[in-house]
């Protein structure tokens, strides 16, 4: 499996350099959205290592799996999220408080359900994406999001420039992280946008990753852990100039960062979060090799915590069968032994076993029909969504577990 699904990388995908210091190692472990029907043959596991640039300071994985397989048929749906959609209307008053008045042409590379460029279309913006989800491009089709099925680059910037001439906003939405040739993406970016246009990147924070032990967002489709400062090392080859940065709800904590094709100044919020990378040492080894032993003492707490419950006859439900959680239930040996089902509010997911730990994911209304004793909030991230959901929809009481960020914690409800 591994060598046909994935590739060993012996340099940095940044810089080149061919020193890259491993730092943790989440085990070997399938890809996270590695889903299968019961009758299903196994996924196999593809080595899971975060390591880290000795040139650049760059946070990647040690390996690169197949784009195809990862993301031709895709299970992540934005729309499926009531977060992501109030967060969207955020986002585009973000961007459009960048650029001047008037109706504009928005392009979001990687667009998915189209939930993102939906704001922009309401507002009169005529709004095209791009996506290499077959599945989930026709579904933003037939909602009325144009999007085009392709992975995005330059050879698709082209084709789509043709089509609709050059963009005044151009942005990707945790994007880059995914890539294998980023640069390429980037190219494609900037020769979609039009003179004087804005770009917009998102990207989960690599502080928040080191300061709230997020191991759980390192999987296989994130082959980079960004930084402002990585980001910054990536961006400026491509003639782009960072002027301001906004902070995103997303993935438990990311930023939006602001580019331009010319130079401008800085704004105080940037300033502010350059100072706190450089605090925190985000591109030292130290830094995250002290990191790596909280993610593994994290590990054995939250493991303990969950053999308690089994011990005293608790029935554990997991909540949430995101990507995230297949990387948390596979470093710690959480499986359909222990956890007797996964709720989701997917219906892509319903039915699917869990990569590697083979646990049921049901329907949320299953799921609680089950009487659970225990959730285990693996979409921790969406925590406060999720338990007015448990409450106010299930009618549930009881013990949440929610794992991250920081210790483990629990929550009667």
């Amino acid at each position: 499996m591994r060598n046909s699904l994935s590739e060993k990388v012996l340099a940095c995908r940044l810089c080149g350099h061919r020193v890259l210091d491993h730092i943790l190692d989440a085990t070997s472990q399938p890809p996270a959205n590695s889903l299968r029907k019961p009758n299903d043959p196994l996924p196999g596991s593809v080595p899971l290592i975060l390591c880290r640039c000795a040139s650049c300071g760059t946070l990647q994985l040690t390996e690169t799996v197949d784009p195809e397989y990862l993301f031709s048929h895709y299970v992540w749906v934005t729309g499926t999220s009531v977060a992501a959609h109030g967060y969207s209307q955020t986002f585009a008053k973000n961007v459009l408080s960048h650029v001047g008045q008037g109706l504009l042409k928005v392009l979001e590379v990687a667009s998915n359900d189209g939930t993102f460029l939906r704001p922009f279309l309401a507002l009169g913006h005529e709004v095209v994406g791009v996506d290499p989800a077959a599945n989930i491009v026709q579904t933003a089709n037939a909602s009325g999001i144009l999007t085009y099925p392709e992975f995005f680059g330059v050879k698709a910037a082209a084709a789509v420039t043709a089509q609709h001439g050059k963009f005044d906003v151009v942005f990707a939405r945790n994007v880059l992280p995914h890539v294998k040739d980023a640069n390429d993406v980037l190219a494609g970016m900037v020769s979609a946008l039009a003179p004087g246009g804005l770009l917009a990147i998102e990207f989960h924070r690599a502080d928040i990753i080191l300061e709230d032990l997020h191991y759980d967002s390192i999987y296989h489709e994130h082959l980079f852990y960004h930084s402002l400062a990585s980001i910054e090392l990536l961006t400026k080859p491509h003639g782009l100039h960072v002027f301001d940065v906004t902070t995103s709800p997303i993935s438990g904590g990311s930023y939006v960062a602001y580019f331009l094709l010319t130079q401008h100044e800085a704004t105080p919020e940037l300033i502010l979060a350059r100072a706190h990378e450089a605090h925190l040492g985000i591109q030292t080894a130290a830094a995250w090799h002290l990191f790596a032993q909280k993610c593994l003492s994290h590990r054995d707490s939250l493991r303990k915590m969950v053999d308690s419950f089994v011990t005293d006859g608790k029935k554990i439900v997991g909540f949430g069968a995101s990507a995230r959680s297949s990387t948390l239930l596979n470093f710690t040996g959480l499986n359909a032994q222990i956890i007797s089902c996964i709720a989701d509010n997917n219906p892509l997911k319903c039915g699917l076993l869990t990569p590697g730990t083979n646990i049921p994911i049901v329907s949320s209304r299953d799921a609680f029909e089950s009487h659970p004793d225990v959730i285990l909030l693996l979409a921790w991230n969406f925590s406060e969504e999720i338990i007015q959901e448990i409450k106010a929809v299930h009618g549930w009481a009881g013990t949440v577990l929610i794992p991250l960020p920081g210790e483990p914690q629990l929550r009667e409800i």
